[in-house]
């Protein structure tokens, strides 16, 4: 071999070894993570044959199956009530009227006591009560007020399987969960849950009373957007505590709305209680006299009554009784715009405003008389 050869020969090796440096080490990423799937593979296997997991509030992984459990769920404070729940049917002789809903809310040595609205028994004389084990048995209705819309029956103390517990609205916020546990369309549904949210507090609602196509009261409630329909009346509102807030009472309806249902707040029901409980009829303070709104003008005319065309708010006297709180004190065509300086928008209100008080309490009367305002103190009558 020539000296050239040698030379060329020395690059050519030269030129392999430096290749032969540069080359990439062989990659075992891929390996690895073949390997690693295989024994996580393996791993869940294990898990679903061994229940490795226990319930921790969310998951449990059990042998052939996985359950999911809600961390909110409403369904322990549903064991709270449900058993104190009952459907109210409502007969007048051997006729049914009405059903709706209610619950036992105390009990003593002898007997238990249940809560359900006013209208779900106006014109009953009996109630048969179905508990939560489909039993059926006889209430007495101790006392109703359809102003509350509100009314106490008595059960046998043996027959009672749940007592509810009693909470404070006062406490809520909107937004809060909120639930009830009713008889929507009667027996066929009787134990239905329907959840929503607490939508909003002191809502003003007019309403009627005593079978009147006017609404003539004004009830302050609790607005919710749970799922509410006839014979959920009289039923529990509650928190996600299991505790009363408010008696369902009452929804919206109209093809336009949905979702807006109301309760009477557990408060206010229980200010009154006793006097139910003692079949005592509620005594609500009175003025005396006849009225109308003054933006009834079919009613205006007919008493001959006049109101200033700027007067679009207010109550106008259209007769003072004899002998009453009001007698002496107002007169025909007075038209009454504010009680103790709260404005006075119509009748519902005034109503509303008045009963806020007791027989024998002094309230202000704002009046306009003769195109004139003036305060007028008038102490109340009892009824």
């Amino acid at each position: 071999m020539d000296k050239e050869e040698k030379i060329e020969t020395a690059k050519i090796e030269e030129i392999d070894k430096k290749i032969e440096i540069s080359k990439p080490k062989k990659d075992n990423s891929l390996l690895i993570a073949i390997i690693g799937f295989i024994l996580g593979a393996i791993f869940v296997i294990i898990i679903l044959k061994t229940n490795m997991f226990k319930n921790n509030g969310n998951l449990v992984i059990t042998k052939n199956e996985t359950q999911v459990y809600e961390k909110n769920s409403l369904a322990a404070a549903v064991d709270k009530i449900y058993d104190a729940v009952v459907l109210v049917s409502a007969y007048k002789g051997e006729t049914q009227v009405s059903t709706g809903s209610g619950f036992v809310y105390k009990a003593d040595k002898n007997y238990g006591y249940v809560l359900t609205n006013e209208h779900v028994i106006t014109n009953a004389n009996k109630a048969l009560l179905t508990m939560s084990n489909g039993k059926e048995i006889e209430g007495e209705i101790l006392g109703k007020d359809s102003y509350l819309d509100l009314a106490v029956i008595r059960i046998k103390r043996e027959d009672i399987i749940g007592i509810a517990n009693i909470g404070k609205s006062e406490k809520t916020r909107l937004g809060d969960t909120v639930f009830t546990v009713g008889s929507p369309m009667g027996k066929a549904y009787r134990g239905t849950v329907t959840a929503g949210i607490l939508s909003g507090k002191d809502r003003m609602v007019s309403v009627p009373v005593k079978n009147s196509k006017n609404e003539d009261w004004i009830m302050k409630v609790l607005q919710l957007d749970a799922s509410i329909n006839p014979g959920n009346s009289g039923g529990p509102l509650l928190n996600i505590n299991g505790e009363v807030i408010g008696i369902v009472s009452l929804k919206l309806v109209d093809e336009k709305v949905e979702g807006m249902g109301f309760a009477i707040p557990i408060e206010y029901a229980m200010s009154h209680i006793n006097s139910l409980e003692n079949k005592q009829e509620i005594k609500w303070p009175v003025l005396g006299i006849s009225m109308a709104n003054v933006s009834d003008k079919n009613t205006l005319y007919r008493f001959g009554l006049k109101v200033p065309d700027k007067l679009t708010n207010g109550v106008i006297v259209a007769e003072v009784k004899e002998g009453s709180a009001a007698y002496g004190q107002l007169k025909v065509g007075d038209i009454v715009v504010k009680i103790n300086d709260k404005e006075t928008k119509d009748i519902a209100h005034l109503r509303y405003e008045l009963y806020q008080h007791q027989a024998k309490d002094e309230i202000k009367l704002t009046v306009i008389r003769n195109g004139k305002e003036q305060t007028i103190k008038v102490k109340l009558g009892g009824k």
